[in-house]
C-alpha cells in the first residue's frame, strides 16, 4: 500500500508540473493580448493605457475594438470604438485612449464588447475576436 501511495504521490506531481508547463506555454501563444496597464487622469479626461502583444504569427493592419465603459456603481457610461492601428507581430504596442469628462478615479469596468474591425492581409478578418485574451494590470477590471 505504501508504495501504491508513493506511486501516487509521484503521478500527482508530474501532473501538477505538467499542467504548469501547459499553462505556461498557453500564456506564450496567447495570441493577442490586450492588457490595461495605467489608467491617469489628464485634464478632465481619464487616459487608459493599454499594452497590445501579437502573437498571432500574422500582421494586423488595423484592429478596432468596440469597448463599453462603465463606472465604479456598474452602469454604462458609454460605448466607444477603440482604433488600436496596427498591430506587428511579436513587437507590444502602446494605445492610449482617452474618456473626455470622467476622472479615473469614476472607472469602474471596461468591457471590450467585440471587434469592429481586423485587418489582416488587406481583409477583414476573424483574428482579433477568436485570439483576444484579456487581463489588467490594476484595479479596473478588463472584461470580454
Amino acid at each position: 500500500m505504501k508504495r501504491a501511495a508513493k506511486v501516487g504521490l509521484a503521478l500527482s506531481a508530474i501532473s501538477l508540473t505538467l499542467s504548469g508547463a501547459v499553462s505556461v506555454y498557453a500564456e506564450q501563444i496567447a495570441d493577442l493580448v490586450l492588457e490595461l496597464n495605467t489608467v491617469e487622469d489628464v485634464g478632465s479626461a481619464c487616459r487608459l493605457s493599454f499594452v497590445a502583444k501579437n502573437t498571432t504569427g500574422q500582421q494586423i493592419e488595423k484592429a478596432v475594438f468596440e469597448t463599453v465603459i462603465f463606472d465604479s456603481t456598474g452602469s454604462v457610461v458609454s460605448l466607444k470604438l477603440f482604433d488600436f492601428r496596427d498591430l506587428p507581430m511579436d513587437r507590444p504596442r502602446v494605445r492610449q485612449f482617452d474618456l473626455t469628462d470622467m476622472a479615473c478615479g469614476d472607472l469602474g469596468q471596461a468591457l471590450i464588447n467585440g471587434t469592429s474591425s481586423c485587418v489582416v492581409g488587406g481583409v477583414e478578418s476573424t483574428l482579433c475576436q477568436s485570439s483576444l485574451s484579456l487581463k489588467s494590470r490594476i484595479g479596473v477590471e478588463l472584461l470580454g
